[in-house]
């Protein structure tokens, strides 16, 4: 039987080879492999007021033609693809960071809009949709009366 010298470093080192192990391989983050693969989603700003609810989507380079809007049991859906064109054969692109490839952004709609009543208006590569509030979901106001409360008549015992 052969008898091992303590090394009280011995853990402490092979901790740190598995450190380093761990730095030195190709880590990188899911979202830049999707941006590699051309998947994206478009910036969307949601918000309402007291007749309607607004969303306003990004999508720099389409054309209304290439977008898809739909509802369907209570769900917004925007569809879409964004080409990769290359304008000439001889051009020799050093970097391409836009992405590129199809998308789809699904919203539940909330029960106080209608779905019946939508408005689509695409300008400047914004997408905006416009849901009309359903009437009993909007805000009114109570009028309040002035007069007497009335009277309590107490039984007789």
């Amino acid at each position: 039987m052969s008898i091992i010298k303590y090394d009280p470093f011995r853990e402490l080192r092979s901790l740190q080879d598995e450190m380093n192990r761990l730095f030195l391989t190709n880590y990188s983050r899911p979202e830049d492999r999707e941006i590699a693969r051309g998947v994206w989603s478009p910036n969307v700003d949601i918000f309402e007021n007291k007749d309607q609810l607004v969303l306003e989507a990004e999508l720099p380079g389409l054309k209304p033609e290439d977008v898809n809007v739909s509802i369907e049991n209570n769900v917004l859906t925007i569809h879409g693809e964004r080409r990769f064109e290359k304008k000439d054969e001889d051009d020799n692109f050093h970097r391409v960071e836009r992405a590129y490839g199809s998308f789809t952004r699904s919203f539940t709609l909330p029960p106080t809009v209608s779905s019946e009543n939508v408005n689509a208006l695409f300008d400047n590569g914004v997408l905006r949709l416009t849901l009309a509030k359903r009437e009993e979901a909007k805000p009114h106001r109570i009028e309040i009366k002035v007069g007497e409360a009335p009277k309590t008549i107490k039984a007789k015992a």
